[in-house]
């Protein structure tokens, strides 16, 4: 991992070369996403699978071999551990406990001339989430997804699901089935984007596409964003542990390595304000190494993007987690809520030694969907709220007709739109 203090002359520079990210898109993945999409809208369902059969290995004759029904996931639950059945059944409790505090309601208020206005919350319609398949099991990101989709009210939550070589995996639909997601489809890439964006014989137009891809499936919701809306488009995962040295060195390790086994561009770092510590913690993970599964892609995503900080004090530590505004944030501190008061920009704050960001991925209760890339600046997580509209409402009163015209004439004449003016004069006496 690389070594940064901020005392040295050159740590901005160096700062900055750590988190430089090239989000260029590819122009091959780009032109090959372009052509699919347009095919997915031109000839629908048949095309649909030509792409499935092609690229997943499959070998479906009809759309009705992609489809899986309610007794489908039904059945998938009912084959997987009753563990397994009891760890689903609680990460969905609690993340819709959480989900349901976020629900926004409608408002109206009543002003001096009797105008009312306020604002209308309804659900969108029909969303589609989309879920890694195949030998990759997440679970916990249908849960993610479909939970505040389901919170929110929307009536249709349809899934789409690659599965490579005709592989299902039981956990990912039974949590499909734990959810309370609507409908499956079996087919993944560019093209599944496509049929929920366009919408096919069989598949629905959806209003909104959430949920994780490779890059294929995050150029193909680029290219279909204001046809139907999306959640956004992830990068990496990232993690920024700021400790003070009071949590024992091997949680930190696995903290860091938790982010690092995603793939070689995750990124990891940690902020410390002892060099004793970060070199216990240094030690930890030369250690825990060797028992890694994925000890590859930690090493690689540590050497390629991953650090550690020494900052002189926690107040200088916090700012540099601004700066960075990391995916997830660990406050690994004494007095946690306290520091968690200085962090203005982070995806998820995770606070107190005992939290860590693994939990959060699974069945704390909010959600794992969050902003990457230096994003969370100004975007949020995915939430209850990313499933609901407002509409604006208005009923002006007769009194009120007299006051807002003049207002509303006046301004139109300014822009030179009599049309404008004149509608409000009429209602003018």
């Amino acid at each position: 991992m690389k070594k940064l203090n901020t005392q040295s002359p050159d740590f901005q520079t160096g700062l900055k070369a750590l988190l430089a990210f090239e989000t260029a898109q590819n122009p091959e993945t780009e032109r090959i996403v372009a052509d699919i999409c347009a095919d997915v809208q031109k000839r629908g369902d048949a095309a649909l699978i030509e792409y499935t059969n092609k690229f997943d290995q499959t070998n479906a004759k009809s759309i009705d071999d992609l489809i899986l029904t309610q007794a489908d996931l039904n059945a998938a639950f009912e084959r997987i551990p009753n563990d397994v059945q009891t760890a689903l059944q609680t990460a969905a409790r609690r993340v819709e406990s959480y989900h349901q505090r976020q629900k926004m309601e409608s408002w109206s208020y009543t002003d001096e001339d009797g105008t009312l206005l306020g604002q209308q919350i309804t659900p969108l319609d029909r969303v589609g989430i989309y879920v890694p398949g195949g030998k990759a099991a997440y679970p916990s990101s249908v849960i993610m997804n479909a939970m505040p989709a389901h919170v929110a009210g929307v009536k249709e939550i349809i899934m789409v699901v690659p599965t490579p070589k005709g592989e299902r995996n039981d956990i990912v639909l039974a949590a499909a089935y734990v959810a309370g997601v609507t409908k499956v489809f079996t087919v993944g890439g560019a093209q599944a984007i496509a049929a929920l964006a366009y919408g096919t014989e069989t598949i629905p137009q959806v209003d909104k596409i959430t949920g994780p891809g490779n890059a294929f499936v995050a150029a193909a919701k680029r290219r279909v964003f204001g046809v139907v809306g999306i959640d956004m488009v992830a990068g990496p995962s990232e993690i920024l542990v700021i400790a003070d040295g009071t949590t024992p060195a091997d949680w930190v390790a696995m903290d860091l390595f938790s982010q690092a086994e995603h793939d070689e561009i995750a990124q990891a770092i940690l902020i410390g304000t002892s060099q004793a510590y970060l070199d216990e913690v240094e030690a930890a993970m030369n250690r825990l190494i060797e028992t890694m599964p994925r000890r590859d892609i930690i090493e690689a995503s540590l050497g390629n993007r991953g650090a550690m900080i020494l900052a002189k004090d926690l107040d200088e530590a916090c700012g540099i987690a601004n700066y960075i505004s990391p995916e997830h944030l660990e406050l690994s501190v004494e007095n946690p809520q306290e520091w968690a008061k200085k962090i203005c920009h982070a995806g998820a704050i995770f606070m107190g030694r005992y939290t860590g960001e693994s939990l959060g991925d699974y069945c704390a209760g909010p959600n794992h969907v969050l902003p990457t890339s230096r994003t969370a600046r100004f975007s949020s997580p995915l939430g209850t709220y990313d499933f609901q509209k407002r509409s604006s409402l208005i009923q002006v009163s007769e009194q009120g007709a007299q006051k807002l015209g003049e207002t509303a004439s006046v301004l139109a004449h300014g822009e030179s739109l009599t049309a404008h003016a004149r509608a409000a004069e009429f209602r003018m006496k």
